[in-house]
């Protein structure tokens, strides 16, 4: 594993935000095995997908992602948490930021995110284009609209 995906990767493509095109570009260049999710991700995206009725999407991106990728899912054990608290107060971190940073640096990961806090911290974030120099691989959209 290299890579930690920042929860909002996958909301941009999930939300076909402004920033769709750049975040499937990231997961469809970047080897499977080489890019991990951390459970706050997975978690974060169902809270954000579920009131809008988008289950569908849901279990696309499950399956897609780690059934069919093999993408990695990570967590932080419970012993390590205490560190999401230390990161935050540290660098002025929010608690999602400072779970993701606290999960990368147990498992020696770059962030991926279009979140400007990581630049606030030593290990930083790399953004899709200074990640783009992978094979490709597929990736597909998942549409969030309630009629899934």
């Amino acid at each position: 594993m290299k890579f930690l995906v920042d929860t909002n990767i996958l909301l941009e493509i999930l939300l076909l935000q402004a920033r769709t095109q750049e975040a499937t570009d990231f997961l469809n260049q970047t080897p499977p095995q080489d890019v991990a999710i951390s459970d706050f991700t997975l978690y974060s995206v169902g809270i954000r997908l579920f009131p809008q009725g988008a289950y569908t999407s849901y279990e696309q991106l499950v399956d897609d992602l780690f059934r069919n990728r093999g993408i990695h899912l990570v967590r932080l054990p419970l012993d390590q948490h205490e560190q999401v608290a230390q990161v935050a107060q540290r660098f002025g971190l929010d608690y999602d930021d400072a779970y993701q940073y606290a999960v990368a640096e147990l498992y020696n990961l770059t962030i991926v995110s279009f979140d400007a806090d990581f630049d606030r911290t030593p290990r930083g974030r790399r953004s899709q284009k200074s990640c783009s120099h992978f094979p490709s691989t597929c990736c597909r959209a998942y549409p969030t609209r309630p009629s899934d």
